[in-house]
C-alpha cells in the first residue's frame, strides 16, 4: 500500500540513490563551453511558457555546421518551501521546512529545416498542492530523469508536423515545470493527469484551427496503450477554447512512482476556455477522469473524478504580475458493501473524498531575473481513514509558502 494520503502523479516514492547531485555543475560547464562560439538568436518556441514569466528573447545561438543553428536555452532556480500538517512520506524529502533546487536545467534544440530535435537536461522539482514535496535530486531519480523532455520532430509541410520521443503531455491547462506557469506549485487537477509521456505526436494547424494526436505509454509506464488528443479553435485574436483527452485502450499492471495505477488505466478529458486581452488572462477549464474495475490487475472497482479550475494572471507592469488559481475536484466511486477481498479504488483523498485549493503567486522579473513568492490553501472533504494530511493522515488542511528565485538565458 501507498505511504500518501492519494494516488496520483507523485504517489508511491520509494528513496533511491541520488544520481542527479553534478547535474547543475555540468550543465553550467556545458553553457559556458557552447557560450564560447555563440551568437544571441529570437525567443524560442519550446518549452512553452503560459505563465507570467516570459521567454528570453535572445537564447544563445551557434553554428553547427549541417545542422545549422543550434539554439541553447535554460534556466537556473532555488526554491523554498514552508508547510503545515506534513505528511509522512518516506524518500521523497517532504518536511514542514525545505530549501533546494527547483530548475538547473539546459534546453538545446534547432528550429528550422525539415528535420528538428529538442533536448531539456538537468534536474527539477515538481512541487504539486496536495502531494508531498519531493526533493529535486529524488524527483529527478524516481519520475522522469535527467533528460526529461527529448523528441526529434519532422516538419513534413508548414501545416503538419511529427514529432518522436519523450513528449510533454496534450492533456491538462498547466505545464510540467515551476517555471512555465502562473504558480510555482501545479494544481489538484494536474495531479490527475499525465504529465510527460513517450510516444509518437502528429500535429496540424491552418487558420485558427490546430490538432494533435498522439500513439503514447500515457503516465510514463513503458506500454504504449494510450491515445491523447487535442482540439483547439481561436475564436479570436483573445479567445480560444480547447477539448482534449486521452485514454488507454488495454490493461497495464504497472505501477511505480511516476505511473499511478488507476489513471493509467482509464481515461480523461479537458475542455478548456482561454481568454488573454491586454493585462489580463482568464483561462477555466473543467476536467471529468474515470477507471472501470480490473480486478485481475487490482482495480476492484470502478471510479471517477470531475472539477474545475480558474487560472488567473494579471500584468500590473513589465515587471510585476500576479498569477492565482481557484480549483474544486471530487472522486466518486464504488463501495465493496461486505465484501471483504475487495479495496475501493481510490482516485484522490479516499473513494468518495474531494478538495478545493486557493494560490496567491506574485512575481517579479527584469531581463533574466525572476523572484516569486506564492501563497496556497487546500482543503480536503469527506478523506478516507487516515488518507488526509498530517502525520497522522487526520487533518484536512494545509498551508504552503514557497518562494522561487531565479535566473533565464
Amino acid at each position: 500500500m501507498t505511504q500518501y494520503s492519494n494516488d496520483s502523479k507523485a504517489r508511491k516514492e520509494a528513496a533511491l540513490p541520488a544520481q542527479s547531485k553534478k547535474i547543475p555543475q555540468v550543465l553550467a560547464g556545458c553553457a559556458a563551453l557552447l557560450a564560447a562560439g555563440a551568437v544571441w538568436g529570437e525567443a524560442l518556441p519550446a518549452p512553452a511558457f503560459s505563465g507570467v514569466l516570459r521567454p528570453i528573447e535572445d537564447p544563445i545561438s551557434v553554428d553547427a555546421g549541417p545542422l545549422g543553428s543550434v539554439y541553447i536555452s535554460g534556466q537556473v532556480s532555488a526554491l523554498g518551501i514552508f508547510q503545515n500538517n506534513t505528511v509522512n512520506a518516506p524518500g521523497t524529502g517532504n518536511r514542514s521546512s525545505r530549501f533546494d533546487i527547483g530548475n538547473a536545467q539546459l534546453e538545446v534544440q534547432t528550429t528550422e529545416g525539415p528535420l528538428q530535435f529538442y533536448l531539456q537536461a538537468g534536474t527539477y522539482a515538481l512541487p504539486s498542492l496536495g502531494n508531498p514535496y519531493v526533493q529535486s535530486s529524488k524527483a529527478v531519480d524516481q519520475l522522469y530523469g535527467p533528460l526529461p523532455v527529448a523528441y526529434a520532430k519532422v516538419v513534413v509541410s508548414p501545416e503538419l508536423n511529427v514529432m518522436v520521443g519523450a513528449l510533454p503531455t496534450l492533456i491538462g491547462a498547466e505545464s510540467t515545470f515551476t517555471f512555465q506557469n502562473v504558480n510555482i506549485q501545479r494544481g489538484l487537477l494536474w495531479n490527475q493527469e499525465p504529465a510527460i509521456s513517450r510516444g509518437v505526436q502528429v500535429s496540424y494547424a491552418s487558420g485558427p484551427v490546430s490538432a494533435s494526436l498522439s500513439l503514447n505509454d500515457g503516465y510514463y509506464s513503458n506500454k504504449y496503450n494510450w491515445v491523447s488528443g487535442s482540439l483547439s479553435y481561436a475564436i479570436d485574436t483573445s479567445n480560444s477554447v480547447s477539448f482534449v483527452g486521452g485514454g488507454s485502450f488495454s490493461r497495464n499492471a504497472e505501477s511505480s512512482s511516476v505511473t499511478p495505477l488507476a489513471q493509467n488505466n482509464g481515461y480523461i478529458v479537458n475542455l478548456i476556455y482561454t481568454h488573454s486581452a491586454g493585462a489580463l488572462s482568464l483561462t477555466p477549464y473543467f476536467q471529468y477522469s474515470r477507471v472501470g474495475s480490473h480486478p485481475a490487475i487490482g482495480l476492484d472497482r470502478s471510479a471517477e473524478t470531475f472539477g474545475g479550475a480558474l487560472l488567473v494572471k494579471y500584468d500590473f507592469s513589465s515587471e510585476w504580475s500576479l498569477g492565482a488559481r481557484a480549483e474544486y475536484i471530487k472522486a466518486r466511486g464504488k463501495g465493496c458493501d461486505e465484501d471483504t477481498l475487495c479495496t475501493p479504488t481510490n482516485l484522490l483523498y479516499g473513494a468518495n473524498s474531494g478538495a478545493w485549493s486557493l494560490t496567491l503567486t506574485p512575481t517579479f522579473q527584469t531581463k533574466r531575473f525572476f523572484a516569486r513568492g506564492e501563497l496556497a490553501y487546500v482543503r480536503i472533504q469527506k478523506p478516507g481513514v487516515d488518507a488526509a494530511f498530517g502525520g497522522d493522515g487526520t487533518r484536512r488542511g494545509q498551508v504552503r509558502a514557497l518562494a522561487e528565485v531565479g535566473l533565464r538565458f
